[in-house]
């Protein structure tokens, strides 16, 4: 099938609350839902025993384009994503050049359409090349074609306290949001991987916890002075956790993010000094594992965000020291999650839409997104299989440019079978539909 179609009939869905439905997809919209559903000219797929969810929303991918075509592009990089099931992605603005100014970032949203496999939505640089001095063009991104929200220096921390002042001033009244990547620079020259036992063990320079949670802390006391939000990118300590709660039940506008792989792996598997599990922030302890995952499942971080980061086979195939930090994820990310949260029974599949769909899409500031299935919400969506698999992980299928997959060789329940955007399918049968 080449993935178009006038309308789409979906039969024996089961929504996110566990209920049974068909859903008649007509003209970007789910038109109706309910028993026995009849539709003359509709394709038909059968969804029994599959789960509708809204399409997800990641608010942290790296698509590299412009300037690091070699590691992805938007046209893979989207393709990547519909095969995770997403239906849109927020392009991070460490690119070359900097996403930092309104060409930039109306470029990589054009591209995002042309390529139609995913909405993607540019995320604007807080300050201008991602040098920590000087802010940004943050107005000009916002009244863009791109209509930027979220401005984030991922990869390096607005470490500057006046300065991160104010860009939270700035973008509260464009309603935007500043996405930090909380790492004290000072706290981690040199780091390689978390301090702890395992550092000690292997020798290598060790990243403190406190290096993130001090930054969040400092973070939330000046969201909280300027009444604006703060989004915590990749949280990656059981202390960060407490932080957010902490902040959180002072009423104050800070929401936060978990990957994947910081939701299932620890440090102890740089025991082989494999870069593949290179990362910003690093893999961490169990006891940081399971703090992150309670947090996630009683809704102190708010959703599960890839910080997919693809790299070249030779930024990675090399000596721990010289490799590039980072891991891809899009691919693998809900089933992922269907492992560490709803196998262990953390989070059942409305959790999983709330915390994959509907809150990134709030958060992110995107319309059309993030919407439960049902009469009237866009039919964007992705049908899931839970119960297919486990499989080990295989990165030469994925549609990415780039291997660095952490989960390689691991058998990881769940597939997807189909993802919808406005109703036209970009993926059938778990393969691309166009």
């Amino acid at each position: 099938m080449n993935g178009v179609a006038d309308s789409w009939l979906i039969r024996n869905a089961t929504l996110p609350g566990g209920q049974r439905a068909d859903l008649l997809l007509r003209d970007g919209v789910i038109t109706r839902a309910g028993a026995k559903l009849a539709a003359a000219g509709a394709q038909v797929l059968d969804a029994d025993g599959l789960i509708a969810l809204p399409g997800l929303v990641d608010l942290h991918t790296h698509l590299r384009e412009p300037g690091r075509e070699d590691a992805e592009t938007i046209e893979t990089g989207t393709r990547a994503a519909a095969l995770g099931g997403y239906t849109a992605v927020h392009a991070m603005a460490n690119t070359e050049p900097v996403a930092d100014t309104a060409g930039v970032v109306e470029q990589v949203w054009r591209l995002g359409r042309e390529a139609g496999h995913c909405d993607v939505q540019p995320v604007g640089a807080v300050t201008l090349g991602l040098g920590g001095t000087r802010l940004a063009e943050l107005g000009a991104m916002a009244d863009s074609a791109a209509r930027v929200r979220v401005f984030s220096d991922d990869g390096r921390c607005v470490s500057d306290p006046l300065l991160m002042r104010r860009a939270l001033e700035y973008v509260k009244a464009l309603d935007g949001v500043i996405a930090q990547h909380a790492q004290d620079p000072r706290l981690t020259e040199g780091a390689q991987m978390n301090e702890g036992a395992a550092s000690g063990r292997l020798g290598l320079a060790g990243w403190p916890a406190v290096a993130e949670e001090a930054v969040i802390a400092r973070d939330c006391l000046l969201a909280a002075h300027v009444g604006s939000a703060l989004h915590v990118c990749h949280v990656s300590t059981a202390g960060s956790v407490e932080i957010i709660r902490w902040a959180k039940s002072k009423g104050w506008r800070v929401t936060a993010e978990v990957t994947p792989h910081h939701l299932l792996l620890t440090d102890e598997l740089i025991e082989g000094y494999d870069p593949v599990y290179k990362v910003n922030p690093p893999l961490r302890t169990a006891a940081d594992v399971d703090g992150l995952r309670r947090g996630l499942a009683d809704g102190t971080i708010d959703c599960v965000a890839t910080d997919h980061a693809p790299h070249p086979a030779e930024a990675k195939d090399t000596e721990w020291a010289d490799a590039a930090f980072g891991m891809t994820g899009l691919e693998v990310a809900l089933r992922a999650v269907q492992r560490a949260m709803v196998d262990t029974g953390l989070l059942d599949w409305a959790g999983i839409a709330d915390r994959m769909a509907v809150r990134p899409a709030v958060i992110g500031r995107l319309t059309g997104h993030g919407v439960l299935p049902g009469p009237g919400a866009p039919a964007s969506l992705t049908l899931y299989d839970p119960a297919a698999g486990p499989e080990p992980v295989d990165p030469a299928t994925h549609a990415s440019k780039s291997r660095n997959t952490p989960f390689r060789g691991v058998a990881l329940p769940g597939a997807v079978v189909a993802t919808f955007l406005r109703g036209t399918a970009t993926v059938l049968g778990g393969k691309l539909a166009r």
